[in-house]
């Protein structure tokens, strides 16, 4: 048997091809065009604009990736999905510290607060996930991931100014159908993954899904004698439909999944100079206390980090999704509550040195939304007519404390020698936030002629947020401290209040806005679509939910406590071809965002009141290009090739935090302008706050590539007709950015990981071997910037060189 392949994305984005041996039903077409015989491969239905339809028709830059191409590359999570989608950009320290960007928007680069919303939203099944770590647990029987570019408010129930991620898993079916997959490899590798679906009666139909991941960690602790940042994974979906007729159908889903690793530690990477005193740097400070890390070369993969590490992290919830045919259109109710439980564990100071003996923020979060939606069909117009309500409330408990190397690291003078003075120290957080918002969205899609469509979009939006901020700091002997008033200079009391200082806000507000879009697209021949978009939207309000900072005088800066709202200028044109008789699709976007009131991390570099907080840079601009080429050659050989540049820069951004070579000096009088002459000069001058206008935006490669192709022949094997073939995959970033302000430390090389895979599938069944990043290229995931200003720089690597088998079948 010779079987068919799927072309499986298009749109300026992430193209892959697989066998369909093992893809879900489709689903069905959008267009009676889709369905004519000479059309090369499976045409890709998408629900972007919350109807049915080709991704060629689509006018906006989408990414579409099956679910058999996620499991056949290896990508199966949105972490690992960015190998595959140029313009995405997803980075974690761990699951609660994760970015998930496009074109370098979405979320402030660093450390995360819950007090601002996400810039990319994710979507399973219609359900909006508010947490972005949604994003590193595994796919969980999916059908299909869409990666939407630019902002997505006037058709979605949460506004997202970025993009979206829209996840549609299998749902259940009147007919019994199965299917199991087991992966092994090396690093302890195992995963494992099933699914059944079929009738319960006439009217009801099931469907069950689990999966569970496993693997050794790719860092090993000396302290402990334990590899770590290892992968623990399980998750269980469970849904049932109910369908009387063809009309009206109530679709009840349950999902729970959780992560119990050993993570997320780091290993030394280098060091930079600051503008401390030389004594007071990281090389003079560790030989102080006789301290040696266990190597210098990050790709030894060794850590000594003497702290407890813990993900724990758990996710689910339920929805209940009604569809009801009512006259031309659609009426759709999706009822959803969620929750997030995370039990961190961490190394703040990223040493084998007990200076930050704890610290761990668990949270707990509950989310409540409902969505009301008409979707309205004819000859001449189309239109979408949503509502939108969500509520939130988030508790978290924070623990920090200060261990017996602390004093000697952080103080000078008599008290270094002293370590009682911040041994046991510790600060209590206390901390919720309540978040309710609600909206009215629709867009409108006229057909002035066959060829020419204007469709307008518009979006009434409300939000509210409130929260509590509470830190109560003890003494090593369990003493409540006081820093008001200001301690006497060379004190006990003033070191410690250095450190850690008592503090209270109560910040909260609200918002009304109203955003816009108006799309123009032409059919310029028949497989030829050109779109213009304008895009005016917004980022709705923050507040500063760690603690606030300190004015020059030591006191509360209140007015910190809430971040403006980003106001979107989008500009976007592209163009959709196919030809070759569609065996060949190429797609090319050019855009353009402009962002005020950028909301960005601050990060003071210290220890003590404030690690991270928002502010509003003035102004961010993302530009680029995006092509997409694939071709289905023949039955035997397909191919594709992604392309992205991405120019994002802050354009002005005057009182941003100073990067470390700049940090750690006597700050400058205040008044005084900032000077920028002596970076890394120790005993300089440091600015209060730097002016970063012009440069890049931290995480964001300007070019980013991914790439193709697989070859097969027919072949009978033990009996069994089918075809041997093998596969190709790989990407290439170029260098980036990982500190929210830019700094020469941080400065990420490009990389390009290559995979292959190689295998024999037939009628039901699919067995191959892989080899992942198969040339072993040694890469950094992400850099951190280690608290104190002592020039420390520590990281993550990426992933060596992995290899395994997988098995799939299908019944």
């Amino acid at each position: 048997m010779i079987a068919r392949f799927l072309l499986l994305a298009s749109a300026a984005g992430a193209s892959i091809i697989t066998p369909d041996a093992f893809a879900q039903e489709p689903a069905p077409q959008a267009a009676n065009e889709a369905q004519q015989p000479n059309v090369r491969g499976d045409v890709i239905v998408v629900t972007a604009r919350r109807r049915q339809e080709t991704a060629q028709e689509v006018p906006l830059a989408i990414s579409v990736v099956r679910g058999d191409s996620i499991e056949a590359t290896g990508n199966f999570n949105i972490v690992k999905l960015q190998q595959l989608a140029p313009t995405l950009q997803v980075y974690t320290t761990n699951p609660r510290n994760t970015s998930v960007n496009i074109r370098g928007l979405g979320v402030p680069f660093g450390l995360t607060s819950d007090g601002f919303e996400q810039g990319v939203g994710i979507y399973v099944d219609d359900v909006y996930n508010s947490r972005v770590a949604a994003a590193t647990f595994d796919f969980l029987d999916v059908a299909q991931v869409e990666v939407l570019r630019g902002p997505q408010g006037t058709l979605y129930g949460k506004n997202t100014t970025a993009g979206a991620i829209n996840i549609t898993t299998n749902q259940p079916t009147f007919d019994f159908e199965g299917r199991a997959e087991l992966s092994v490899g090396n690093l302890n590798f195992k995963q494992a993954k099933a699914a059944v679906s079929g009738p319960l009666s006439e009217t009801i139909a099931a469907r069950i899904a689990v999966a569970a991941t496993s693997r050794r960690g790719t860092l090993y602790n000396v302290t402990s004698q334990r590899w770590i940042n290892e992968q623990d994974n399980l998750g269980i979906r469970g849904q049932l439909l109910f369908k009387p007729n063809e009309d009206f159908s109530v679709t009840l889903s349950g999902d729970y999944s959780k992560q119990d690793p050993e993570c997320c530690g780091t290993t030394f990477v280098r060091v930079g100079k600051t503008q401390r005193a030389l004594a007071r740097q990281y090389d003079a400070l560790a030989a102080a206390q006789n301290y040696v890390v266990p190597s210098r070369n990050p790709y030894d993969r060794l850590s000594d980090l003497d702290s407890n590490l813990n993900a724990g992290n758990k996710i689910g919830g339920v929805s209940a999704k009604i569809k009801w045919d009512v006259g031309p259109g659609t009426l759709t109710s999706v009822t959803a509550w969620r929750f997030w439980d995370w039990k961190p564990e961490n190394d703040r100071d990223f040493t084998g040195l007990s200076i930050v003996a704890k610290s761990q923020n668990p949270s707990q979060q509950d989310q409540y939304s409902q969505e009301f939606r008409y979707n309205y069909d004819s000859e001449k117009v189309d239109f979408v007519l949503g509502l939108f309500g969500f509520k939130q409330r988030i508790d978290t408990q924070g623990t920090e404390q200060q261990g017996s190397a602390a004093s000697k690291w952080s103080l000078t003078g008599a008290l270094a020698n002293d370590p009682s003075v911040l041994e046991g120290l510790t600060a209590s957080n206390t901390q919720w936030l309540k978040s309710t918002s609600a909206a009215l969205f629709g867009q409108v899609s006229w057909k002035v002629t066959d060829a020419l469509t204007i469709q307008p979009g518009a979006r009434i939006n409300y939000d509210k947020k409130s929260g509590f901020y509470e830190r109560i700091v003890t003494n090593g002997a369990g003493a409540v401290i006081s820093c008001t008033p200001t301690p006497a200079a060379g004190s006990v009391l003033a070191a410690q209040c250095g450190v850690y200082q008592p503090q209270v806000s109560a910040p909260s507000d609200s918002a009304w806005n109203f955003t816009y879009d108006f799309n123009v697209n032409y059919k310029v021949a028949r497989d030829v679509l050109a779109y213009a978009t304008y895009a005016k939207s917004f980022k709705t309000l923050g507040i500063n939910q760690n603690g606030l900072p300190l004015n020059a005088d030591n006191t509360v800066n209140y007015d910190a406590g809430t971040v403006k709202p980003e106001s979107v200028n989008h500009y976007e044109i592209g163009l959709k071809t196919q030809f070759w008789d569609r065996r060949a699709t190429f797609n090319l976007s050019a855009f353009r965002t402009d962002i005020k009131n950028f909301q960005a991390t601050v990060n003071g570099g210290q220890f003590g009141t404030v690690r991270g907080y928002l502010a509003n840079a003035e102004r961010v601009r993302s530009q680029g290009i995006e092509a997409d080429f694939k071709i289905v050659a023949s039955d035997r050989f397909t191919a594709y090739a992604n392309g992205a540049y991405t120019d994002a820069q802050y354009k002005k951004f005057t009182n941003a935090p100073c990067p470390p070579e700049l940090s750690g000096g006597t700050l400058q009088p205040a008044g005084q302008p900032a000077d920028y002459s002596q970076p890394g000069v120790p005993g300089a001058l440091s600015p209060r706050q730097c002016d970063i206008s012009g440069q890049t935006l931290p995480g964001v490669s300007k070019w980013a590539f991914s790439y193709g192709a697989e070859y097969n022949i027919p072949v009978t094997l033990l009996a069994k007709e089918g075809q041997a073939y093998l596969g190709v995959d790989g990407n290439y970033r170029s260098h980036w950015n990982s500190n929210a302000s830019p700094s020469i430390y941080t400065d990420v090389k490009g990389y390009a990981l290559t995979n292959f895979r190689a295998g024999f599938r037939g009628e039901g069944f699919d067995i191959f071997g892989w080899v992942r990043n198969a040339f072993d290229v040694d890469y950094i995931e992400n850099l951190q910037v280690a608290p104190g200003n002592t020039g420390l720089i520590a990281g993550q690597v990426g992933d060596p060189q992995t290899w395994g088998g997988t098995i799939k079948v299908s019944f």
